[in-house]
């Protein structure tokens, strides 16, 4: 039975049809990880089945990488790929300088190297992601295991003395335990509420030590494609231009029969 899309899975899946365009033929592409990489991903598999579509694809976790070679995309290893034409990847927030926040699902170290191993970054999301200002969502910050209170009262000392409203940070747990990202690591999230200088704070997170990445991507997106419930999607690039396009879904458009909420 056909699933029908709420406004906000529509939105992803136009921002992801839209984005599926600038794959071509030939191209190394890095895919990223979540909700609306999910779609991507599909949306390339499609491709690859119904027009042939040749790619290389690597994939910035071990759930995209699973998704993208049931779906018969050839996936390698950066090593392998070398370098990449394109990497498409969502985000958790973004502003208007195309600063992002990422690490939602704790693949952001893998998302950051791959998107920076490539000639152009592209982001997908649907419209609530777009912000004023970053740090409404928590900014998550890779740890490694060994010391991690130490290296958690090193963040907490550190945000007293940076441009944040907020300074709860917290150990991300699921099912009663900590989080393992694909490397084994642990994940901070930081409750700023509002971060008033992303570059600055990247910097100094980075120089903590146990600190192995965050989540804030500063000068790495080159363009941003928002989509929309209604099926429009407007696509920005770095001089904040945007170009608008609409999808009209039909019966025909509802493709992904098995995809989870």
């Amino acid at each position: 039975m056909a699933k029908t899309l709420s406004p906000v899975e529509k939105a992803k899946f136009v921002a992801a049809k839209q984005a599926s365009r600038l794959v071509e033929d030939g191209m190394r592409v890095g895919l990223g990880t979540g909700s609306t990489a999910e779609w991507l991903v599909r949306c390339l598999g499609e491709m690859v089945r119904d027009e042939g579509l040749r790619i290389r694809a690597v994939p910035t976790s071990r759930r995209t990488a699973d998704l993208a070679r049931e779906l018969g995309i050839e996936v390698v290893t950066l090593e392998e790929a070398g370098w990449l034409d394109l990497t498409i990847d969502g985000a958790d927030e973004v502003d208007g300088e195309l600063n992002l926040i990422k690490g939602g699902g704790a693949a952001l170290l893998h998302e950051k190297i791959v998107a920076t191993a490539s000639d152009r970054m592209v982001v997908i999301a649907d419209a609530a992601k777009r912000v004023e200002t970053l740090g409404a969502f928590p900014l998550p910050v890779e740890i490694i295991p060994f010391g991690w209170q130490a290296t958690k009262v090193l963040v907490e000392e550190t945000m007293v003395g940076l441009d944040v409203l907020g300074r709860e940070v917290a150990l991300r747990i699921k099912d009663g335990e900590a989080v393992r990202t694909d490397e084994g690591n642990h994940i901070l999230d930081l409750h700023l509420n509002r971060i008033g200088n992303a570059r600055q704070l990247g910097l100094a997170l980075n120089q903590i030590a146990g600190v192995v990445e965050n989540g804030l991507f500063v000068d790495i997106c080159d363009a941003l494609v928002i989509g929309h419930g209604d099926g429009r999607v407007e696509s920005y690039d770095l001089h904040g231009e945007a170009e608008e396009t609409q999808f009209d879904f039909l019966a025909s458009d509802n493709i992904f029969t098995d995809i989870s909420d």
